[in-house]
């Protein structure tokens, strides 16, 4: 068990996932629909409101405890609903699962793309970040949301080393506003080389923001057309 946890431990601290295409599938709802002052209504015929991948994204979201409507947030970013894209990186599918994240669960390559198998790997990533974050139970929802998304997107590690760093200044490290500031402060050597750094330099602050802003923007906005 303390051999598992090590190696979990490991592979969430140097995993980081990355963007894919943006290309299109399907009759997902769009930004003029989602900005629109009338609520959005499917019509009829359709069996779903957020994508095309409602019901397979809610029902392996709902089995992991997440909420299938921040995981169709981050689908839209990573893939625009489009299951057969891999990027330049390597990521696949869906959710844009990187082969070390297949490994890690021991699922074959070749099964990465397969929506449900996509969708389920994703969701198990976000279980073990937010096993491994360790957030307390008093922090507002928008603080855990946006500090599990930045570690979804640039690392564990880099975000541990950010809230390392919040407590060395005597700074809240579970206030996303602060976390946010010292991930960009890691780009400078009076930050990342402190003893405290694991992971050393990120440069990457600017794109982890923009991701964390986009994808709790585009939750709200699924929240307001689809139920829990």
């Amino acid at each position: 068990m303390l051999k598992k946890t090590v190696l979990t431990f490991a592979f969430l601290t140097i995993f980081t996932t990355f963007y894919g295409f943006n290309a299109h599938f399907g009759t997902p709802v769009t930004d003029d629909v989602l900005n629109a002052e009338t609520d959005y209504a499917p019509h009829v015929e359709e069996s779903f409101v957020i994508s095309a991948y409602d019901n397979l994204i809610r029902r392996i979201s709902e089995q992991e405890g997440h909420d299938w409507r921040l995981m169709s947030a981050i689908a839209y970013h990573e893939s625009r609903f489009t299951p057969d894209i891999t990027s330049r990186s390597g990521a696949r599918g869906l959710m844009q699962i990187m082969p070390s994240v297949a490994r890690h669960f021991e699922v074959p390559l070749d099964r990465v793309s397969d929506p449900e198998t996509n969708v389920w790997l994703a969701n198990k990533l976000m279980t073990e970040i937010q096993s491994m974050l360790r957030l307390p139970a008093g922090i507002s929802e928008k603080d855990r949301m946006s500090i599990v998304l930045a570690s979804y997107n640039s690392g564990i590690g880099h975000v541990n080393d950010a809230r390392r760093l919040a407590r060395q200044y005597g700074e809240d490290p579970n206030s996303w506003e602060v976390v946010a500031r010292y991930l960009a402060l890691k780009a400078q050597p009076e930050y990342y080389e402190s003893e405290v750094v694991k992971c050393g330099r990120f440069t990457g602050s600017r794109q982890t923001l923009a991701y964390v802003d986009d994808v709790i923007g585009r939750y709200d906005k699924y929240c307001r057309i689809a139920g829990r």
